[in-house]
């Protein structure tokens, strides 16, 4: 039989638990609570929470809402969500992650403070992400979202930058955003950055390439949807090529070549251990 080990660094962040947590506490006092976006980017894990009677909702329902409660997930909000909840008189309860939290405060301070100066609030991250609109929101929309180097070019290098990151961008590709403005820059302009990548999801990357290359065999398991689940893949693929994706325990239908010895089970952040656990079982099970 192989040998099966589950990742100990995979699975929920704190900023994900305690979204779920809170979820869980009001659900236990009502069987109406209403969520703004998926909790988690992992469908089976959105399905036990649905079981519970927790509703997912998109931002132009809110209006059809007036005295419901409204769930704010982990990857935190615009003021244009408070004011609307306000306006309907819908309760909020915010699980806002608390390091996103603090940067949104950083990223509003640091608008209110240059807003008349001229300078130009950058952010590297996923255009479009819920994280990211968030933090777009403290700059009454005014920030500039960029993914990669190529972006760059919707900067002006002769005025002044100011430069923050998404929680859970990579930090190696922030070094390459700071190196390349760096080197852009008019002699006589003022450049800041601020790393604000979340430790305990970045540590993951080194910890996930060095637990994938001590393996014969990798499943990885993750959502579809889940954007840090698609870069720890590849990040796992780089160290280990036998490296696979799957969404689920039935995801693995065929006995693994007889080389195999050892199999690591990993996951994303927004990965629920039990699942994990699934497919352990199902690995056991299958190649006994």
């Amino acid at each position: 039989m192989v040998e099966v080990t589950i990742d100990a660094g995979s699975g929920f962040c704190f900023g994900v638990v305690n979204a779920i947590e809170s979820a869980e506490r009001e659900l236990k006092h009502t069987d109406e609570l209403y969520c703004l976006g998926d909790l988690v980017h992992n469908s089976l894990e959105m399905e036990r929470l649905q079981t519970l009677g927790l509703r997912t909702i998109r931002h132009e329902t809110l209006r059809e809402l007036p005295g419901r409660t409204v769930l704010l997930r982990a990857h935190g909000e615009p003021p244009s969500t408070y004011r609307l909840a306000q306006q309907y008189r819908i309760k909020i309860v915010d699980a806002t992650c608390p390091v996103v939290l603090q940067l949104q405060r950083r990223i509003h301070r640091c608008f209110l403070e240059t807003k008349d100066s001229g300078a130009q609030l950058v952010i590297y991250g996923k255009k479009g992400h819920a994280e990211v609109n968030g933090l777009v929101g403290q700059t009454n929309g005014t920030a500039i979202v960029i993914e990669k180097p190529e972006d760059l070019d919707m900067l002006d290098f002769r005025r002044n930058i100011f430069l923050f990151s998404q929680t859970t961008k990579p930090l190696d590709g922030f070094g390459q955003i700071v190196e390349a403005i760096g080197l852009r820059i008019a002699p006589d302009v003022k450049f800041s950055s601020f790393d604000t990548i979340c430790r305990q999801v970045a540590n993951r990357l080194p910890n996930i390439r060095e637990f994938a290359a001590r393996h014969d065999w990798i499943y990885f398991v993750a959502g579809r949807q889940s954007s840090n689940g698609k870069m720890l893949f590849e990040e796992c693929k780089k160290a280990n090529p036998h490296t696979v994706f799957i969404t689920e325990a039935s995801g693995i239908t065929e006995p693994l070549p007889s080389s195999v010895r050892t199999v690591g089970v990993c996951g994303a952040t927004s990965t629920p251990k039990w699942l994990m656990e699934e497919v352990a079982a199902r690995i056991r099970e299958i190649n006994r």
